[in-house]
């Protein structure tokens, strides 16, 4: 047994204990551009550290392809998640940006728009259908 075998099957044991708890917490939404390729890579390490006769190594790198493919499994965000799309977000961004845009050629103050809303919370009105108090 060399010593670098021992040194990369370490780095995969912490590796392991790192990525244990974002498989516990249940709220934890880890995108599949993320974990798939990290399970990808973790398994290619795993056949070359085979190939290089360093069974501990190879063993830690499929333990680190596996840990990365039950986060892909469990905790990658489903389509009933409350997650924004990538054009909801773009959307959202252009209306806020137009909004901003649109408060600085005025010259309205920036904090208006918050007394506004203190105002009808005191009042008990909505904003937005929202109520203000919410």
């Amino acid at each position: 047994m060399i010593w670098q075998d021992l040194v990369f099957s370490f780095g995969s044991a912490l590796s392991i204990v790192f990525l244990a708890p974002t498989l516990r917490d249940v709220s934890a939404r880890v995108p599949l551009g993320t974990s798939l390729p990290s399970m990808g890579i973790g398994g290619v390490y795993a056949l070359t550290f085979a190939s290089l006769g360093m069974p501990f190594s190879a063993a830690g790198s499929a333990a680190a392809a596996g840990m990365w493919s039950l986060i892909a499994w469990y905790r990658s965000p489903s389509p009933d998640s409350p997650t924004l799309t990538t054009r909801e977000q773009f959307r959202l961004f252009v209306a806020d940006a137009s909004r901003w845009t649109g408060r600085q050629r005025s010259g309205g103050d920036a904090l208006e728009q918050y007394a506004l809303e203190v105002s009808a919370a005191r009042d008990g009105r909505t904003i937005g259908g929202v109520h203000a108090a919410d």
